[in-house]
């Protein structure tokens, strides 16, 4: 009896074991399937959500292609110039014949009696429909001074047509073509974009090559907002608000869309950067908030009015900041003040810092002519100014901005202090109509620079040859002898106001 209690005992345990081990090894097992089962399902999920979004962005490019390009067209222009073959007439140096009258009529009348010949130069861009009854925007470097202007559509129909308003300042243009029905693409908003955002560049690059007026479709990101560029680079304008894509650009884009991928038009290609002339990844548009403003004076051929102070404004350094007692460098310093401007009708003096417009913080030299250049001539604003160390209210009656600047200047004439005192590297001298001839300058007072030394304070403050100086640490440079007696005895760093603005320079000892 006992080895059967025994043996049911032992048996028992045994069975008690196995239904233990068997458990937890299910137990074991199962959350590592469950794991392997819903990692598998996470990745198909993933990979579901990925196809699913190429696939919903390949869709979006392709209905921007199709939709978007109908508004996209060729332009060609043509612009003749006459131009004798011989433009009989004394050169820089002066008549070659002296003061030889007779000689300079006999040789005039011959020479002048051969014909002109006529050259025509051709240009070649794109633009886009924004009006069903045949208006196109596109950049005013593309129509130029054309005489005669071609507009291509994307179905291959050719117009002539008319230039109704140019604006220079931003490079637009609005042209027009007797054609009806015409697909317009809405316009979006530029104001709310972000660096990242995918965009599609389209146009007809390198113009009628391809031999086919279908527009090309180029896709890239906005890759930086509120660019800004110098106008040596491009033309003559207002290139202070850009957005910058690597959406690929090409000489003949310039003038076409810029456009989102809901198909609106978010800004107007206007150039590369690029060391080859071809596309290298920086390409430019104007956002299409600026054309907005001015696009019914554009149809209407009507002026473009833009706002201006008549100051000459400058960007904080480090060195500047400190001087002026600032932690930060935010604003504009004013280095100049035109005669009988807006500013100094208002009392705005040189040296002030400009910190606001309307309430709008201004930041450096560009946010300050974006928000001037957009106020209507005429209208009253209020200038928050920072002038030693205090904040001060400007009423300030925006004026419009000129034109074409003057370029006459005169020659400064008369005797010249001739000693020169050397000071933290800087050799200067008079301007005299020679000096001024040579560095190619138009002002009347001050000293010019004619020597830097290397290693100099002057030359790590950046000063360079050429640099006119009209100010040294609020004392009024007119000539030689004020520069001699400003800086025989100076000492401790040295506020400069050039003709480039303010410079510091630090004590040399």
């Amino acid at each position: 009896m006992k080895k059967k209690r025994l043996f049911f005992g032992l048996a028992f345990l045994v069975v008690g074991l196995m239904i233990g081990l068997f458990v937890s090894i299910k137990l074991d097992i199962m959350p590592s399937v469950q794991s392997q089962i819903s990692k598998q399902q996470s990745s198909l999920d993933i990979q579901s959500l990925s196809d699913h979004a190429n696939s919903s962005m390949e869709d979006a490019i392709i209905k921007v292609a199709s939709t978007s390009g109908k508004a996209v067209v060729s332009i060609s222009s043509e612009h003749t110039e006459k131009i004798k073959a011989f433009q009989f007439g004394p050169g820089p140096g002066g008549s070659p014949f002296g003061n030889d009258e007779n000689l300079r009529r006999f040789f005039g009348d011959f020479f002048n009696q051969i014909p002109e010949k006529e050259f025509k130069q051709s240009g070649l861009g794109s633009g886009v429909i924004i009006s069903a009854e045949g208006y196109i925007l596109t950049n005013a470097h593309v129509v130029g001074q054309a005489d005669k202007i071609t507009v291509t559509l994307s179905d291959g129909r050719e117009f002539k047509a008319e230039v109704k308003g140019v604006d220079r300042r931003s490079d637009l243009a609005v042209i027009k073509i007797n054609a009806k029905n015409l697909y317009v693409p809405p316009l979006g908003e530029s104001d709310n974009l972000k660096t990242g955002q995918w965009v599609v560049a389209v146009g007809n690059p390198f113009g009628f090559a391809m031999q086919n007026p279908e527009p090309t479709v180029t896709v890239g990101v906005i890759s930086a907002l509120h660019r800004s560029l110098k106008t040596g680079i491009l033309r003559s304008g207002d290139y202070n608000d850009l957005i910058q894509t690597d959406a690929a650009i090409n000489p003949g884009n310039s003038g076409g869309p810029l456009v989102n991928l809901k198909g609106e038009v978010i800004g107007i290609n206007v150039a590369i950067v690029s060391t080859s002339g071809g596309y290298q990844g920086m390409g430019f548009a104007i956002p299409i908030n600026n054309a907005k403003r001015i696009l019914a004076n554009l149809i209407e051929g009507k002026k473009i009015a833009y706002g201006w102070l008549g100051i000459t404004v400058q960007d904080l350094n480090d060195d500047l900041a400190k001087y002026f007692g600032l932690s930060d460098k935010d604003g504009a310093l004013i280095a100049k003040i035109n005669e009988d401007s807006p500013a100094q009708k208002a009392g705005l003096k040189e040296k002030d810092i400009i910190k606001q417009i309307e309430g709008i913080s201004v930041n450096n030299v560009r946010g300050l002519i974006n928000i001037v250049s957009k106020i209507q001539p005429g209208t009253k604003v209020k200038a928050g100014v920072l002038r030693d160390k205090r904040m001060m209210t400007f009423d300030v009656i925006v004026g419009e901005r000129p034109q074409e600047v003057d370029e006459q200047g005169e020659d400064v004439s008369g005797p010249a202090e001739t000693m020169q005192l050397k000071w933290r590297g800087l050799t200067v001298d008079s301007l005299t109509g020679q000096i001024a001839q040579r560095f190619r300058i138009q002002e009347k007072k001050g000293v010019i620079v004619t020597q830097v030394e290397p290693k100099s304070p002057a030359e790590d403050a950046g000063i360079l040859p050429g640099t006119i100086i009209f100010e040294i640490n609020k004392i009024q440079i007119d000539n030689m002898a004020d520069y001699n007696n400003a800086v025989k005895n100076l000492k401790g760093d040295c506020l400069i106001r050039t003709q480039s603005g303010f410079v510091l320079i630090k004590d040399s000892e």
